[in-house]
């Protein structure tokens, strides 16, 4: 691009509206950092307009883009001495792919893994002598694990449940493993391995499927000889911390008593750790010493952390935002660790906090309103995904759009969000879909009766989980929605579960109990074309052509139906996966959505 070019683009962005310059003001995630070579770094920016992998030398401040790829690319990571960045290639967003490895200062791409076919990720861990622990997961094999070392490759795991690399040990002799080999994808029990596949210690809270605990790997501790391995566990009815020494055969629970989920990883001298604490819909960053009476607090301001690292010299690094203000990479220093070129975002408005009594407990919503008029608004009810997700006190430029013109934007915590709780996050089994529409009823009738929401402008909306709550909400629903907005979803539940990618498969069957030949009745009841010729409400629908989520087909079935009864809708195809990661794609969708509001709600 020429410079006349250049200063003709930044002009165009400039004059553009400032819900647009949210989405193309260049944002980066937080740095990962090499273990044995901290000025070595691997970040993700938008600055070319898609969202690419960077190399950040620490020391000398150059910046390098490591990939450029039509579609875009977000997972890599560096190898422990810095040398490299091993990245993953798939298909324009398919998901279903290999990992190639670059130098770190530039160079050919080469296969990381050679000998290992395409697959699903399922996790990846890089050892000081190069040894690679590579997950894979097919629709053939269900999940393997490989050890890939000097050129050899050998399998070291099989199961047709879904399962993943956790971490590999500082010195290379254990490998963590998360599996769900009992059946509960929501779950996971841990293992313990050599690189050779045999067993060092298990640990398993689910006891043959009957208790309903879930472990996670959080990672060894990063000093030579040490086995002792950070796990998450659910066994206090939150997530919390504990260390685990599978070969020493202990366990060591924590004093970090706090109300919210709660995370943790080590300071890379072993000395400490760093504990995320996600507590209704913020967050905030807390040190603890083991041995020590408890934590201590890290100074962050109120919003949302999400992501942090301590580095070598005890400081923390940290990615902040909040709904009125954009992302920025901090450090307990006070400085500004990494700033993307160019303009930064526009500032939107702050959430507020709503309390709804619902019909399983009380329901936590997210609520923002434009900055004149009183209200009622127009209503976006912008549902998250996941299910197992929750939105927080967070910068997102999609819901600050609606802001812009004019909406309150609604976001709701329902049943099977996280962090409130082991008994709300799994409240979803055999009715999933559902439950979470009786969450959002309860809300909606809050915002109604409360003078927030114009009851004749009520939009559903949402992507994957949120696009197929949208969809089923229609249906079931059919006189509480104005209109429906939604993307990547799930529409047609049994052709979906056929086509998706394996762990969804496995998520699927723990859902709601099975697969579509063993409860077709709990299929049907969850399945949004069940209801189709119910819907009346006008409804846009937008989904990716490679998507191994939410796949096209089924797509295609429910749009099908609606057409056939000359239903209002319209549908926006796109080449790439669960989404896409270039801006000016995302800003496309976002104005159809717009458009397509506005015109069938009077607006324009």
């Amino acid at each position: 691009m020429s410079d006349t070019q250049n200063e003709t683009s930044v002009a165009e962005r400039e004059q553009s509206p400032e819900w647009e310059q949210r989405f193309r003001a260049a944002r980066v995630s937080l740095p990962d950092w090499a273990q044995d070579a901290p000025h070595r770094a691997l970040f993700v920016s938008n600055a070319t307009g898609t969202y690419e992998l960077y190399a950040w030398d620490r020391e000398t401040g150059e910046q390098r883009q490591v990939t450029d790829r039509p579609n875009g690319t977000t997972d890599g990571v560096l190898t422990p001495d810095g040398e490299a960045v091993w990245w993953f290639a798939d298909t324009d967003g398919d998901e279903f792919g290999v990992w190639m490895r670059q130098p770190f200062g530039g160079g050919a791409d080469e296969p990381a893994a050679p000998g290992l076919e395409p697959s699903y990720p399922a996790g990846l861990a890089i050892g000081r002598d190069g040894t690679a622990v590579v997950g894979r997961s097919t629709d053939e094999d269900g999940t393997t694990v490989h050890v890939v070392r000097a050129g050899a490759v050998q399998e070291i795991y099989r199961h047709r449940e879904s399962a993943g690399v956790g971490d590999l040990s500082h010195d290379g002799t254990l490998i963590a493993l998360e599996h769900t080999e009992h059946g509960d994808a929501m779950h996971s029990a841990l293992r313990v391995v050599r690189p050779d596949g045999s067993t060092v210690a298990e640990l398993d809270d689910t006891e043959g499927g009957t208790k309903e605990l879930g472990l996670s790997v959080l990672g060894f501790a990063p000093v030579a000889g040490d086995t002792r391995l950070l796990v998450g566990h659910q066994r206090r009815g939150r997530w919390e911390p504990m260390i685990w020494d599978p070969v020493a055969g202990t366990q060591t629970d924590l004093p970090v008593d706090l109300p919210g989920d709660v995370g943790a990883e080590w300071y890379p001298d072993g000395s400490a750790l760093l504990i995320e604490h996600d507590f209704e819909a913020r967050s905030e960053l807390w040190r603890y010493e083991p041995g020590a009476e408890g934590p201590v607090r890290v100074d962050t301001p109120a919003g949302t952390v999400s992501g942090a690292t301590a580095r070598p010299d005890g400081t923390v690094e940290y990615l902040w935002s909040s709904a009125a203000q954009p992302p920025a990479v901090r450090s307990t220093t006070g400085a500004v660790v990494l700033d993307p070129p160019g303009a930064g975002a526009p500032a939107s408005v702050p959430v507020r906090d709503a309390w709804v009594e619902g019909p399983g407990g009380r329901i936590h919503a997210l609520v923002q309103t434009p900055t004149t008029g009183d209200g009622p608004f127009p209503t976006v009810f912008e549902i998250h995904g996941g299910p197992t997700w929750h939105d927080s006190d967070a910068f997102a430029s999609g819901p600050a759009a609606w802001v812009d013109h004019g909406f309150a934007v609604v976001r709701v915590n329902y049943r099977g969000s996280t962090g409130y709780g082991r008994a709300w996050t799994d409240a979803l089994k055999h009715r999933g879909g559902l439950i979470e529409l009786e969450d959002i009823a309860a809300v909606r009738d809050w915002a109604v009766k409360s003078g927030l929401a114009d009851p004749a402008g009520l939009v559903l909306a949402g992507g994957s989980w949120g696009g197929y709550l949208t969809l089923l909400g229609l249906g079931t629903q059919p006189d509480s929605w104005a209109l429906g907005l939604a993307a990547v979803p799930v529409a047609d539940y049994v052709t979906a579960y056929h086509d998706e990618m394996e762990a969804l498969k496995a998520m699927d069957r723990t859902l709601l109990g099975g697969t579509p030949d063993e409860v077709p009745e709990r299929f049907e009841a969850s399945s949004p074309l069940t209801y189709v010729d119910a819907v009346r409400a006008p409804v846009y629908i937008s989904a990716g052509v490679n998507d191994p989520r939410c796949p096209i087909r089924q797509v295609d079935n429910y749009v099908d139906r609606l057409a056939a009864r000359d239903a209002v809708h319209e549908v926006y195809r796109y080449d790439a996966g669960h989404g896409s990661l270039v801006v000016e794609e995302r800003i496309k969708q976002v104005r159809l959505e717009l458009d397509f509001a506005l015109r069938h709600l009077g607006r324009v």
